[in-house]
């Protein structure tokens, strides 16, 4: 959080400095502050998101391997956040999510419940999908370890599509970085290079007025240009 923060405070002083030669430009600009944090909120949640269904895949599997070796389904669970705190440490989320569970069964909550729960508290829909599925081979009397097993294989099979997804979108990723950096570094090169080349878009407001719509540009090309990798990442997926 402190790091997000941080970020966006950066980036308002940033603005502020290549577009305005001003610090008092920072208090208007706070508002772009605020909208690149709930950017940076947004992708902290999908990096959560997909590491936690890294962590439930890994969970499953172990709790596969307890039934198998004559667990209860419930007991399976609970023996799992042992083999959890081996892989990710007590402060992992899935740890975490595992003691909420034992601790849930503890007061009479059914495993059907709490992963349910799990499922809508995330947002992640193959945690969603694999606990709609669990409740009803539970509720069918089905082979329990082969259901589980294959929908762990599909929640495998989803995670290496996505990564080849990442994999393939990261060049464009990159280059995108890279545009978003480049105005300011033409704008430091030339400053630098030529003081005073820029005087006269400062501290006037003919200057403010073309800076703030190049600022406006500016934004615009960033707020598109992700949007547009968002929806290509979530078509291809």
């Amino acid at each position: 959080m402190f790091c997000e923060v941080l970020k966006s405070v950066l980036v308002v002083i940033a603005l502020a400095y290549f577009f305005y030669r001003s610090i008092w430009a920072v208090l208007p600009l706070s508002v772009v502050g605020v909208m690149f944090l709930g950017m940076e909120r947004e992708k902290k949640l999908e990096q959560c998101k997909e590491e936690l269904n890294m962590q439930f895949r890994e969970c499953i599997l172990s709790v596969v391997t307890s039934i198998k070796a004559g667990y209860a389904v419930e007991n399976a669970f609970l023996e799992s956040r042992n083999d959890m705190k081996l892989l990710y440490g007590e402060e992992s989320m899935i740890y975490e999510e595992l003691e909420y569970i034992r601790r849930g069964l503890v007061v009479n909550i059914t495993l059907e419940e709490l992963l349910a729960d799990l499922g809508k508290r995330s947002g992640n829909e193959d945690i969603e999908q694999f606990a709609q599925v669990f409740s009803i081979a539970k509720r069918g009397g089905g082979n329990l370890p082969e259901i589980i097993q294959s929908t762990v294989d599909l929640i495998g099979q989803r995670m290496d599509a996505r990564q080849e997804i990442r994999t393939i979108l990261s060049g464009r990723k990159m280059e995108q970085s890279i545009m978003k950096l480049m105005p300011f570094a033409i704008l430091f090169y030339i400053g630098f290079s030529y003081p005073g080349y820029f005087d006269d878009l400062y501290h006037n407001w003919k200057g403010a007025i073309i800076m703030t719509v190049c600022l406006i540009v500016y934004l615009a090309a960033y707020v598109i240009g992700d949007k547009v990798l968002k929806r290509i990442s979530r078509e291809m997926g």
